[in-house]
């Protein structure tokens, strides 16, 4: 297999406002490149941006024939710069970087030389992180919350500066904010996902553009991703479970009372009293009405997912050999 460091390298920076930090972020990146010899793109996507970002990235694609740049109608968000990149990008290796120059491209050939080691995808590790008190330790927690719900345990899930393979980003789908859960992405298909402490230097322009409710958004996306990743293709097997276990149970309530009833009303073992006026009754009703809702929204699940998913979305492969025993890309 040919080295990655030989492959061309595709890097995809979303800017979204960040006219004052473009130019010397494409400086320290052709020195990075330059100085370890790295082929490279760079493709600039500004998400609607109101400032002079576009003109900043225009100039610099007359200026360097590695930059290019796509500039978006309005702000569609992070997840639909990176898709757009990643459709954009020609290179072997892709790579993603804030404009704010908070991401180091000194990284650049550690991170190459992870993938080189027969990862497919890296993840940075902001090992000492320049945010405020309330960005950071919200951020631990919700690393924590990944790591438990998905298996996949890495410290910094949502670092801004990753790098995969084609293939990878060949057969993600990314939409609303799933950009920061790429690695869980990737690994529920099967490929190798590693982490690498990186430099996190400090903001020197402008400001950041997340703020309180990203957190609960992103539980709510998290929990979005446990359900593609572990019920996406057979979505009977989770609201199934689910509606079967209230089902069971709302069932064995209203068994329990009519056989109170039969007690008490045919049999004369107890004394009367209306069953009708128990609230166990109600209790039991609406955990069989509900049991069977989730039956029914599993089954209409299946039917949605039998006649939309596409063939690749069920499998990834690794490798294909042909007859002649030849290893093909």
């Amino acid at each position: 297999m040919q080295s990655p460091t030989k492959k061309g390298l595709s890097i995809i920076i979303p800017t979204f406002n960040e006219e004052e930090s473009l130019s010397e972020l494409h400086r320290q990146i052709d020195a990075t490149t330059e100085q370890h010899g790295v082929e490279c793109e760079l493709i600039f996507v500004d998400d609607g941006s109101t400032d002079g970002s576009w003109d900043a990235v225009r100039e610099m694609t007359k200026q360097d024939s590695r930059v290019r740049g796509l500039r978006f109608r309005r702000n569609f968000g992070k997840a639909a710069a990176l898709t757009a990149g990643m459709r954009a990008a020609n290179g072997e290796l892709v790579m993603m970087m804030d404009a704010d120059l908070q991401d180091d491209p000194a990284e650049i050939p550690d991170f190459m030389a992870k993938i080189n080691e027969g990862f497919d995808v890296v993840n940075g590790w902001k090992v000492r992180r320049l945010d405020p008190w309330h960005k950071v330790y919200p951020s631990k927690v919700f690393n924590g919350l990944i790591g438990l719900i998905t298996g996949l345990k890495l410290h910094d899930h949502n670092c801004g500066l990753k790098m995969f393979t084609r293939d990878v980003a060949d057969e993600l789908s990314l939409y609303g904010e799933m950009h920061r859960f790429i690695p869980v992405l990737a690994h529920a298909r099967g490929f190798r996902v590693t982490e690498l402490p990186v430099n996190h230097r400090p903001r020197e322009h402008g400001h950041s553009k997340y703020g309180v409710r990203r957190f609960l958004r992103g539980f709510l996306d998290l929990l979005t991703i446990k359900f593609l990743t572990g019920f996406g293709q057979r979505p009977q097997h989770m609201l199934g479970a689910f509606g079967l276990l209230f089902f069971g149970l709302g069932m064995l309530g209203l068994l329990y009372l009519s056989l109170l009833w039969m007690l008490m009303n045919v049999f004369g073992v107890m004394d009367p009293s209306p069953i009708g006026t128990r609230p166990f009754l109600a209790y039991a009703m609406a955990a069989t009405l509900l049991g069977f809702q989730a039956i029914s929204l599993g089954l209409l699940a299946e039917l949605i997912v039998a006649n939309t998913v596409r063939e690749a979305d069920t499998y990834s492969i690794a490798e294909r050999l042909e007859l002649k025993g030849e290893k093909t890309e």
